[in-house]
């Protein structure tokens, strides 16, 4: 699979990066199925790729630490398709989507405090509801 894959105006990932294997497919498609290798597997290892630069490869690295198998590969699966050329599409497009959104820098979350009128708020209405919960109780002996 030579198609290089545009990421960003100024990030691609270039074709012999992506490794492609098909496979028969469950799902639609009937007897189908048993006979053509519809489903698509690509792998893309972004610790070794020369599309990412230094920082680029950090944010990607860090972000998508879920996702990478022991090796360090980003491995997707499609077979929402009954044909293999629109499963490939779809898993490169996924990997595409994956990939943007690893590059994106979250913002730090900045710790905050409840405000004292949340927290009165909050007491309240547990006060409330024990009380509702203490009436429904049946009388005890020293009651």
């Amino acid at each position: 699979m030579e198609d290089d894959l545009q990421i960003l105006d100024d990030l691609v990932i270039p074709g012999s990066e992506i490794a492609f294997s098909a496979s028969r497919s469950g799902g639609p498609g009937g007897q189908n199925v048993n006979k053509v290798a519809t489903r698509v597997t690509i792998r893309w290892s972004p610790g070794t790729s020369r599309a990412l630069d230094g920082s680029r490869r950090a944010l990607v690295l860090e972000n998508l630490r879920a996702r990478l198998t022991g090796s360090g590969e980003i491995v997707i699966h499609s077979d929402v398709h009954r044909s293999q050329a629109r499963n490939r599409e779809e898993a490169r497009l996924r990997l595409r989507g994956i990939v943007r959104r690893a590059l994106v820098r979250r913002r730090p979350r900045r710790p905050t405090r409840p405000t004292r009128a949340s927290v009165e708020k909050r007491l309240e209405r547990k006060r409330r509801r024990a009380s509702v919960k203490r009436g429904r109780r049946k009388p005890g002996p020293d009651e």
